[in-house]
């Protein structure tokens, strides 16, 4: 039995790797989350009761607490994906950003570094693993053509942005220093089930349901490579399982659109699945004063790890978003039960 230690385990991407780990029945997940705003245990449905499964309320910056888990739960194996990760959040106030994407991340590496070196079992010390997940708004803004790959340098251009880029500097510095045996990636935006509704594509279906407005930012030019979160997932536990140590590997979909391409996408299932006797979704698109340093354009190069794991996504962008869209309106609880607990999705991230 291996155990493996996740850390933001209740959020988006997280829950979907928590998800999948639970059905391989090699695996012991030790759930790491602070639980912040757009945490949700509720995202782990077959966690209750899971003879595999383990939950700890921590804050990674707490020095003190993270030693503990290590020291409990010995892991083989750590999956950081615990962050703060909302650009817009990020704009108005970055002091969180920095505290939980960089502070929070040195911590784990000090306790990860720790824990490795007292394995006494040499071949279980060979075997462990640190994979940091991070995202391709490190590399900055494209132009019309080209693609974000592993030797891209960065450019970031958002506080959280910065926060993660910096923790990716540290990640590496860690291997490259003390030698503990780390693998980082870079993803493209991610979508599918289970998505905090502060983000586009579940903001717009939510609003899209209730006959609200629809804010695109700017004239909805901006361009993102969308990845389905459980084709994600998989890639992580690849890159876990078979990657190369001290490798970075980019995930990503090849499904660029334009923002505005999303929400019409999003009206025109909305129109199939939910349809009004007030006519098509899309004329509730509202353009909206845009983000400060907005990203013209992410795309992701998935070659590397394409060519040495053999990742593919199993979705393409239309069959993906039509099962979000289908899921959304299949679990109104999950999402309901967010906006009964006061949250609501007020425009963030004009700047100071």
């Amino acid at each position: 039995m291996r155990t493996v230690l996740v850390t933001g385990g209740a959020g988006f991407i997280g829950s979907a790797v928590v998800r999948q780990l639970l059905d391989d029945d090699g695996v012991f997940v030790v759930n790491v989350d602070k639980l912040t705003y757009a945490a949700n245990p509720a995202s782990i449905p077959a966690a209750q009761g899971h003879p595999r499964y383990a939950f700890e309320q921590v804050d990674i910056c707490d020095a003190e607490a993270v030693r503990r888990l290590f020291a409990d739960w010995k892991p083989h194996a750590v999956m950081h994906l615990a962050a703060e990760s909302h650009v817009d959040r990020s704009i108005d106030g970055p002091g969180e950003f920095i505290r939980t994407n960089i502070v929070g991340t040195y911590t784990l590496l000090e306790a990860a570094l720790h824990h490795w070196r007292g394995i006494d079992d040499a071949a279980r010390r060979d075997r462990f693993r640190f994979l940091h997940i991070s995202t391709d708004e490190v590399f900055g803004s494209l132009g019309p053509t080209g693609y974000f790959s592993e030797t891209t340098p960065y450019a970031p251009n958002s506080p959280y942005s910065a926060s993660k880029a910096s923790s990716d500097h540290l990640v590496r510095a860690w291997h490259a220093t003390y030698g503990l045996p780390v693998l980082l990636t870079n993803c493209s935006n991610n979508y599918g089930p289970y998505h905090f509704p502060e983000k586009l594509i579940p903001l717009v279906i939510i609003r899209g349901l209730a006959g609200e407005k629809l804010p695109v930012y700017g004239t909805g030019a901006n361009i993102r490579d969308w990845l389905f979160v459980e084709d994600h997932a998989r890639a992580l536990r690849l890159v876990l399982d078979r990657g190369t140590v001290g490798e970075s590997y980019n995930v990503g979909g090849h499904n660029e659109r334009t923002n505005l391409q999303v929400v019409e996408a999003i009206c025109d299932l909305l129109d199939e699945m939910a349809p009004t006797s007030a006519g098509s979704h899309r004329r509730l698109i509202s353009f909206v004063a845009d983000r400060p340093g907005h990203d013209h354009r992410y795309a992701i190069d998935p070659a590397r790890i394409t060519r040495d794991l053999g990742w593919r996504p199993q979705e393409s962008f239309e069959s993906g978003l039509r099962k979000t869209v289908r899921w959304y309106l299949d679990n109104r609880d999950w999402w309901q039960s967010i906006l009964d607990r006061g949250y609501r999705a007020d425009r963030v991230g004009l700047g100071k």
